[in-house]
Protein backbone atom coordinates (compact mmCIF):
# COMPACT_ATOMS: atom_id res chain seq x y z
CA UNK A 1 0.00 0.00 0.00
CA UNK A 2 1.29 3.73 -0.86
CA UNK A 3 1.84 5.48 2.41
CA UNK A 4 -1.18 7.62 2.93
CA UNK A 5 -0.75 11.22 4.21
CA UNK A 6 -2.72 11.88 7.17
CA UNK A 7 -4.84 15.20 8.23
CA UNK A 8 -5.63 15.45 11.37
CA UNK A 9 -9.22 17.37 11.85
CA UNK A 10 -10.90 19.28 14.83
CA UNK A 11 -13.23 21.61 15.33
CA UNK A 12 -11.61 24.51 15.23
CA UNK A 13 -11.30 26.92 12.11
CA UNK A 14 -7.79 25.27 11.36
CA UNK A 15 -9.06 21.87 10.39
CA UNK A 16 -10.54 23.17 6.68
CA UNK A 17 -6.72 24.66 5.63
CA UNK A 18 -5.67 21.46 6.85
CA UNK A 19 -7.73 19.70 4.80
CA UNK A 20 -7.07 21.37 1.64
CA UNK A 21 -2.96 21.34 2.04
CA UNK A 22 -3.53 17.45 2.57
CA UNK A 23 -5.73 16.50 -0.22
CA UNK A 24 -3.51 18.20 -2.54
CA UNK A 25 -0.25 16.89 -1.13
CA UNK A 26 -2.33 13.18 -1.60
CA UNK A 27 -3.13 13.87 -4.99
CA UNK A 28 0.36 15.11 -5.97
CA UNK A 29 1.94 12.12 -4.45
CA UNK A 30 -0.36 9.85 -5.52
CA UNK A 31 -1.09 8.61 -2.13
CA UNK A 32 -4.28 7.45 -0.06
CA UNK A 33 -5.67 10.59 2.08
CA UNK A 34 -6.80 9.47 5.60
CA UNK A 35 -8.89 12.10 7.84
CA UNK A 36 -8.63 11.35 11.83
CA UNK A 37 -9.90 12.36 14.25
CA UNK A 38 -8.42 11.64 17.65
CA UNK A 39 -10.82 11.22 21.03
CA UNK A 40 -10.07 10.53 24.74
CA UNK A 41 -9.61 6.45 25.08
CA UNK A 42 -11.61 4.84 27.86
CA UNK A 43 -10.12 5.65 31.24
CA UNK A 44 -11.15 3.56 34.38
CA UNK A 45 -13.26 5.36 37.18
CA UNK A 46 -13.45 2.90 39.18
CA UNK A 47 -12.58 -1.29 39.69
CA UNK A 48 -13.68 -2.32 36.25
CA UNK A 49 -15.94 0.37 35.39
CA UNK A 50 -15.54 3.21 32.47
CA UNK A 51 -18.04 6.07 32.19
CA UNK A 52 -20.02 4.55 29.00
CA UNK A 53 -22.08 8.02 28.50
CA UNK A 54 -19.08 9.85 28.07
CA UNK A 55 -17.00 7.60 25.69
CA UNK A 56 -20.21 7.77 23.96
CA UNK A 57 -20.87 11.44 23.76
CA UNK A 58 -16.64 11.63 22.22
CA UNK A 59 -17.07 9.41 19.54
CA UNK A 60 -20.47 10.83 18.63
CA UNK A 61 -18.44 14.40 19.01
CA UNK A 62 -15.41 12.86 16.61
CA UNK A 63 -18.16 11.44 14.02
CA UNK A 64 -19.34 14.94 13.62
CA UNK A 65 -15.99 16.56 12.99
CA UNK A 66 -14.87 13.71 10.47
CA UNK A 67 -19.13 14.93 8.72
CA UNK A 68 -18.00 18.24 8.48
CA UNK A 69 -14.56 17.13 7.19
CA UNK A 70 -16.07 15.57 4.37
CA UNK A 71 -19.25 18.31 3.75
CA UNK A 72 -15.61 20.48 3.44
CA UNK A 73 -14.07 17.81 0.59
CA UNK A 74 -17.32 17.45 -0.70
CA UNK A 75 -16.89 13.58 -0.06
CA UNK A 76 -14.22 12.61 -2.80
CA UNK A 77 -14.26 9.01 -3.25
CA UNK A 78 -11.21 6.90 -1.79
CA UNK A 79 -10.90 9.19 1.38
CA UNK A 80 -10.32 7.10 4.55
CA UNK A 81 -12.47 8.60 8.02
CA UNK A 82 -10.79 7.58 10.64
CA UNK A 83 -12.03 7.94 14.69
CA UNK A 84 -8.91 7.18 16.85
CA UNK A 85 -8.94 6.47 20.42
CA UNK A 86 -5.74 7.69 22.56
CA UNK A 87 -4.58 9.90 25.19
CA UNK A 88 -4.03 13.00 23.09
CA UNK A 89 -4.24 13.91 19.64
CA UNK A 90 -0.75 13.91 19.71
CA UNK A 91 -0.45 10.29 20.64
CA UNK A 92 -2.93 9.03 18.29
CA UNK A 93 -1.84 10.67 15.09
CA UNK A 94 1.86 9.83 15.71
CA UNK A 95 0.80 6.17 16.37
CA UNK A 96 -1.48 6.34 13.25
CA UNK A 97 1.21 7.42 11.10
CA UNK A 98 3.43 5.13 12.57
CA UNK A 99 1.15 2.27 12.18
CA UNK A 100 0.39 3.03 8.72
CA UNK A 101 4.15 4.35 7.37
CA UNK A 102 2.21 7.80 6.90
CA UNK A 103 4.63 10.15 3.71
CA UNK A 104 3.01 12.92 5.77
CA UNK A 105 0.92 14.29 8.28
CA UNK A 106 -1.07 17.59 8.05
CA UNK A 107 -2.71 19.50 10.89
CA UNK A 108 -4.01 23.47 11.24
CA UNK A 109 -2.57 26.60 13.40
CA UNK A 110 -4.18 26.24 16.67
CA UNK A 111 -6.91 29.09 17.20
CA UNK A 112 -5.40 31.69 18.68
CA UNK A 113 -3.26 32.23 15.08
CA UNK A 114 -3.55 35.63 13.09
CA UNK A 115 -4.90 35.36 10.18
CA UNK A 116 -2.88 34.42 7.63
CA UNK A 117 -0.07 33.28 10.14
CA UNK A 118 0.87 29.76 11.67
CA UNK A 119 0.41 29.37 15.29
CA UNK A 120 1.11 26.06 15.93
CA UNK A 121 -0.92 24.57 18.45
CA UNK A 122 -0.35 22.15 21.24
CA UNK A 123 -0.70 18.64 18.84
CA UNK A 124 1.38 20.46 16.29
CA UNK A 125 4.02 21.10 18.91
CA UNK A 126 4.41 18.17 20.23
CA UNK A 127 4.08 16.10 16.48
CA UNK A 128 7.00 18.54 15.86
CA UNK A 129 8.89 16.74 19.06
CA UNK A 130 9.54 13.79 17.19
CA UNK A 131 7.25 12.55 14.94
CA UNK A 132 8.19 9.54 12.02
CA UNK A 133 7.47 11.31 9.00
CA UNK A 134 7.42 14.66 8.24
CA UNK A 135 4.57 17.46 9.37
CA UNK A 136 2.68 19.87 7.34
CA UNK A 137 1.06 23.29 9.54
CA UNK A 138 -1.17 25.03 8.03
CA UNK A 139 -1.33 28.99 8.31
CA UNK A 140 -4.75 30.09 9.49
CA UNK A 141 -7.15 31.35 6.18
CA UNK A 142 -3.77 30.13 4.06
CA UNK A 143 -4.69 33.57 1.34
CA UNK A 144 -3.56 31.17 -1.98
CA UNK A 145 -5.29 27.34 -2.64
CA UNK A 146 -2.68 25.20 -2.14
CA UNK A 147 -0.63 24.08 -5.43
CA UNK A 148 -2.27 27.33 -7.13
CA UNK A 149 1.32 29.14 -7.05
CA UNK A 150 3.29 26.59 -8.36
CA UNK A 151 6.99 27.16 -6.74
CA UNK A 152 8.39 24.86 -4.00
CA UNK A 153 10.32 26.38 -1.40
CA UNK A 154 13.42 25.27 0.76
CA UNK A 155 14.79 26.94 3.61
CA UNK A 156 17.98 25.32 3.05
CA UNK A 157 21.48 25.29 5.05
CA UNK A 158 24.39 23.34 3.67
CA UNK A 159 24.13 20.04 6.42
CA UNK A 160 22.23 16.74 6.48
CA UNK A 161 19.08 18.04 7.57
CA UNK A 162 18.68 20.91 5.04
CA UNK A 163 19.82 18.45 2.55
CA UNK A 164 17.08 16.43 3.90
CA UNK A 165 14.79 19.05 3.29
CA UNK A 166 15.81 19.57 -0.15
CA UNK A 167 15.48 15.77 -0.55
CA UNK A 168 11.84 16.01 0.13
CA UNK A 169 11.14 19.45 -1.76
CA UNK A 170 12.31 17.93 -5.09
CA UNK A 171 10.31 15.19 -4.76
CA UNK A 172 7.11 17.21 -4.22
CA UNK A 173 8.50 19.60 -7.48
CA UNK A 174 9.17 16.74 -9.92
CA UNK A 175 5.31 15.04 -9.26
CA UNK A 176 3.98 18.84 -9.42
CA UNK A 177 6.27 19.89 -12.15
CA UNK A 178 6.78 23.05 -10.15
CA UNK A 179 10.40 24.77 -9.96
CA UNK A 180 12.45 24.77 -6.44
CA UNK A 181 13.70 27.70 -4.96
CA UNK A 182 16.23 27.49 -2.00
CA UNK A 183 16.56 30.51 0.25
CA UNK A 184 19.98 31.30 2.40
CA UNK A 185 19.92 33.63 4.51
CA UNK A 186 23.15 34.95 5.77
CA UNK A 187 22.58 36.66 9.40
CA UNK A 188 23.27 40.29 9.77
CA UNK A 189 26.20 41.52 11.41
CA UNK A 190 26.57 41.55 15.12
CA UNK A 191 26.59 45.33 16.51
CA UNK A 192 29.54 44.61 18.92
CA UNK A 193 31.60 42.72 16.23
CA UNK A 194 32.97 46.54 14.54
CA UNK A 195 33.91 47.45 18.46
CA UNK A 196 35.58 44.48 18.89
CA UNK A 197 37.69 43.72 15.35
CA UNK A 198 36.85 46.66 13.59
CA UNK A 199 34.96 47.22 10.21
CA UNK A 200 37.01 46.04 7.72
CA UNK A 201 37.60 42.91 9.30
CA UNK A 202 33.97 42.26 9.87
CA UNK A 203 33.32 43.36 6.07
CA UNK A 204 35.91 41.09 5.02
CA UNK A 205 33.87 38.05 7.55
CA UNK A 206 30.53 38.43 5.86
CA UNK A 207 32.20 38.72 2.66
CA UNK A 208 33.44 35.13 2.68
CA UNK A 209 30.80 33.47 4.48
CA UNK A 210 28.28 35.21 1.59
CA UNK A 211 30.58 33.44 -1.02
CA UNK A 212 30.75 30.31 1.05
CA UNK A 213 26.88 30.15 1.24
CA UNK A 214 26.28 31.09 -2.53
CA UNK A 215 28.44 27.87 -3.37
CA UNK A 216 26.72 26.20 -1.35
CA UNK A 217 23.23 26.89 -3.10
CA UNK A 218 25.10 26.48 -7.05
CA UNK A 219 26.07 23.17 -6.11
CA UNK A 220 22.85 22.19 -4.13
CA UNK A 221 20.85 23.61 -7.05
CA UNK A 222 23.18 21.24 -9.39
CA UNK A 223 22.40 18.19 -7.63
CA UNK A 224 18.84 18.09 -8.10
CA UNK A 225 17.83 16.35 -11.42
CA UNK A 226 14.96 17.09 -13.47
CA UNK A 227 14.00 19.95 -11.65
CA UNK A 228 13.94 23.15 -12.41
CA UNK A 229 15.90 24.70 -9.84
CA UNK A 230 16.14 28.86 -8.47
CA UNK A 231 18.24 29.93 -5.27
CA UNK A 232 18.68 33.34 -3.41
CA UNK A 233 20.87 34.58 -0.86
CA UNK A 234 19.34 36.83 1.53
CA UNK A 235 20.64 38.80 4.59
CA UNK A 236 19.11 40.01 7.98
CA UNK A 237 17.32 38.11 11.15
CA UNK A 238 16.75 34.45 8.95
CA UNK A 239 13.30 34.02 10.49
CA UNK A 240 12.03 37.80 9.58
CA UNK A 241 13.35 36.87 6.32
CA UNK A 242 11.83 33.47 5.75
CA UNK A 243 8.23 34.22 7.06
CA UNK A 244 8.37 36.59 4.81
CA UNK A 245 8.28 34.85 2.08
CA UNK A 246 5.56 35.14 -0.53
CA UNK A 247 5.17 32.86 -4.04
CA UNK A 248 5.46 29.58 -2.90
CA UNK A 249 2.92 26.79 -2.28
CA UNK A 250 4.80 25.27 0.47
CA UNK A 251 8.17 25.97 2.49
CA UNK A 252 10.49 23.07 3.53
CA UNK A 253 13.04 23.19 6.30
CA UNK A 254 14.93 20.44 7.93
CA UNK A 255 14.61 19.20 11.40
CA UNK A 256 17.18 20.42 14.34
CA UNK A 257 20.86 18.60 13.54
CA UNK A 258 21.36 16.56 17.25
CA UNK A 259 18.56 13.87 18.73
CA UNK A 260 16.98 10.36 17.14
CA UNK A 261 17.63 9.84 13.73
CA UNK A 262 14.76 9.77 11.35
CA UNK A 263 12.68 11.83 13.73
CA UNK A 264 10.89 15.01 13.65
CA UNK A 265 12.86 17.85 15.98
CA UNK A 266 12.22 21.26 15.60
CA UNK A 267 15.25 23.54 15.60
CA UNK A 268 16.05 27.15 16.71
CA UNK A 269 14.48 28.41 13.67
CA UNK A 270 11.83 26.07 12.77
CA UNK A 271 11.09 26.51 16.11
CA UNK A 272 9.90 30.57 15.89
CA UNK A 273 9.07 30.16 12.19
CA UNK A 274 6.08 28.19 13.85
CA UNK A 275 5.22 31.62 15.25
CA UNK A 276 5.58 33.79 12.04
CA UNK A 277 5.55 31.74 8.65
CA UNK A 278 2.60 32.98 6.24
CA UNK A 279 2.47 29.56 4.34
CA UNK A 280 2.23 26.10 4.51
CA UNK A 281 5.58 24.95 6.85
CA UNK A 282 6.43 21.26 6.28
CA UNK A 283 9.37 20.19 8.75
CA UNK A 284 11.58 17.23 8.04
CA UNK A 285 12.65 14.50 9.79
CA UNK A 286 16.70 14.56 10.49
CA UNK A 287 18.54 12.28 8.18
Amino acid sequence: MTAPVIVGADHSPGTADALALGRWLAEAYQAPLVVAVVHPAPSAIGSGRVDAEWIADRHQAAERVLAEARSTLDDPPGVDYRIVASSSPAHGLHDLAEQSGAALLVVGSGAAAPAARIFAGSTAERLLAGSVCPVAVTPSGCPAAPGSVGRIGVAYVDTPDGRAALDAAAGLARRTGSPLLLVTVVAGGDAALPFLIGDDAERAFLDTARETYEEALRKAAASVPDVTVEWELRSGDVVEELAALTGLDVLFCGSRGYGPARRVLLGGVSGRMLRRAGLPLVVVPRA
